[in-house]
């Protein structure tokens, strides 16, 4: 990893936690950027880059567990390391349970720190890199005309062409044709391919 290729935000209050986890991810060749508080990370206007958030749970006004769901709610994706001095079990189930990488206990061990953030950028480089696909999809399917993209949704359920003929009330033919634009415009080798596809897309719109 490459600090230019990512990103690791610290969410902490105390000053001395900050300087101390800078200077850590520093020397590891990590790029961090620090916040004294949820609102100050909220104002920033984050790089496009493979990034994890490195979240203080017993922050001053909004929690870190309540800050987690503030960013789900608008949307912002980032997988999220927790920790803290004061830590109990609901607390940990509570985060874990929302999709946290990892809760540790001050004092920790900087290994399982840097173990976790490694894993979580590669988690949050995985996800960029599936949207990446998904939004060409997207691109591509906005192409489709309601037709097609009714054959489409026929054809990667399983219908055969003489089914979705009936279904729709057109031709045989006439379904052949729409099959073959929509899987042209998709750019599909196969069925397979166009199936495969039509999944990514329904997970996406389902997530």
């Amino acid at each position: 990893m490459s600090s230019s290729d990512y990103m690791v935000f610290v969410v902490d209050d105390d000053d001395s936690v900050r300087d101390a986890l800078s200077n850590l991810l520093d020397s590891v060749g990590l790029a961090a950027l620090t916040f004294g508080s949820s609102e100050e990370f909220l104002s920033f206007t984050r790089p496009e880059v493979p990034s994890c958030l490195v979240l203080d749970a017993k922050l001053p006004g909004m929690s870190g567990p309540e800050f987690q769901e503030e960013l789900k709610r608008t949307g912002i994706q980032i997988p999220i390391i927790f920790i803290t001095a004061h830590g109990d079990v609901p607390m940990t189930r509570r985060v874990m349970k929302a999709g946290a990488v990892e809760f540790l206990t001050k004092p920790f061990q900087k290994d399982e720190l840097l173990g976790a953030i490694r894993s979580a950028l590669e988690r949050d480089r995985s996800r960029r890199e599936e949207q990446a696909v998904v939004d060409v999809l997207a691109g591509r399917y906005e192409k489709l005309t309601t037709r097609e993209r009714e054959v489409l949704h026929l054809v990667t359920s399983g219908l055969m062409n003489k089914e979705i003929a009936a279904e729709l009330g057109l031709s045989e033919i006439t379904v052949k044709i729409h099959r073959r634009q929509a899987m042209t415009k998709m750019e599909a080798a196969s069925l397979a391919d166009l199936v495969r596809m039509a999944d990514k897309l329904k997970t996406q719109n389902t997530s």
